[in-house]
């Protein structure tokens, strides 16, 4: 017998059986440090020994339109890691050492396969970065979003000793600048690049991009990377004085965020080539230099300002994408020359 609550639209019992199913994948990233339940009203995490004066790193995002293509693929088992890999970096601009993670998952119709395949992601993107999931919010909401179609976002913790934070104060005129490549859009410029593909060039998901070598469903699918590992071996060896994550904005409008008063910044634009995929969007959508430079990542992930003189060491970290040099921090500003 069905109840007048689920006649409404919201299922209480599908939401009883989503949760049985997530369970093990969440209790997979726990370590001794978090003392609460899956089901616990609140996630308990007991903070690690060995700092002196720890300081809490915290930051909340979203997937955006990347989800469409989840949708529109029935891939749901990535976005859940972009959208872990998005929080970690940007805490790991300031340094901070991811401790643990909650989400938010609103639909309008409690699909358990979908949910499972979300969390699936989640748990991975947390176990890769020795991060506890602990807890989160499950809504169903009919009436609120389009059938088949849900919404994530995340909060994270992490963890610094304070003298140890980087807070870009000691960039200076001189310093060089370094990147790591991205994987794709990461999570960033997916409404420009749907509109190209979708509307003016009326590909499907399964189509070639011209000139990519890939599908319009693997490329625009492919999973936000996380620099965790990359930074904590370049700052075993140099000064790390800044950090950029390149999201929305791009290079133009997320390198100045860490830039002291009296700095700018030269890009080599010559430094690395472009990837197909951002040379496609270009050209298809008539989009101008400049926007492009704030709309796309343009084939880099995360910015590393280092000390003049220090490149030479760069090299000898343990990277699984290398970094490549683009650039100088100059007099100035706050501004980006794209030379």
């Amino acid at each position: 017998m069905s109840s007048k609550y689920s006649e409404s639209g919201v299922d209480i019992d599908a939401a009883g059986k989503a949760m049985k199913g997530i369970s093990r994948l969440v209790k997979a990233t726990w370590g001794k440090e978090v003392l609460s339940e899956v089901g616990n009203f609140g996630g308990l995490f007991a903070l690690p020994a060995g700092y002196n004066e720890p300081v809490l790193v915290s930051s909340a995002d979203g997937v955006g339109t990347k989800l469409k293509l989840a949708f529109m693929t029935g891939r749901h088992n990535t976005v859940g890691e972009d959208l872990v890999n998005h929080c970690v970096n940007d805490i790991l601009v300031q340094g901070a050492e991811p401790l643990f993670f909650l989400d938010y998952f609103g639909c309008g119709r409690l699909e358990p396969g979908i949910v499972e395949a979300v969390v699936e992601g989640l748990a991975r993107g947390c176990e890769n970065n020795g991060c506890a999931l602990i807890g989160g919010e499950t809504a169903e909401m009919p009436g609120f979003y389009n059938e088949g179609e849900y919404d994530i976002a995340g909060c994270i913790v992490g963890i610094i000793e304070k003298e140890k934070v980087i807070d870009g104060k000691k960039i200076e005129p001189g310093d060089s600048v370094w990147a790591f490549p991205s994987s794709g859009l990461h999570t960033n410029g997916y409404s420009l690049a749907r509109k190209i593909v979708f509307e003016d060039e009326k590909l499907g998901v399964d189509d070639e991009i011209p000139g990519t070598g890939g599908t319009v469903a693997d490329l625009l699918l492919q999973v936000h990377r996380s620099y965790l590992p990359e930074i904590r071996s370049m700052r075993e060896i140099v000064e790390i004085r800044g950090l950029a994550h390149i999201t929305g904005g791009g290079l133009v409008d997320n390198i100045p965020r860490v830039l002291p008063e009296g700095c700018s910044v030269r890009i080599d634009r010559s430094s690395w080539d472009v990837p197909p995929l951002f040379e496609y969007f270009r050209e298809k959508g008539g989009v101008d230099d400049r926007e492009m430079h704030r709309v796309f990542n343009m084939g880099i992930g995360m910015v590393v300002i280092i000390p003049a003189g220090s490149n030479v060491l760069v090299e000898k970290g343990d990277y699984r994408w290398k970094p490549f040099l683009i650039g100088e921090i100059t007099e100035g500003s706050g501004d980006v020359v794209l030379a």
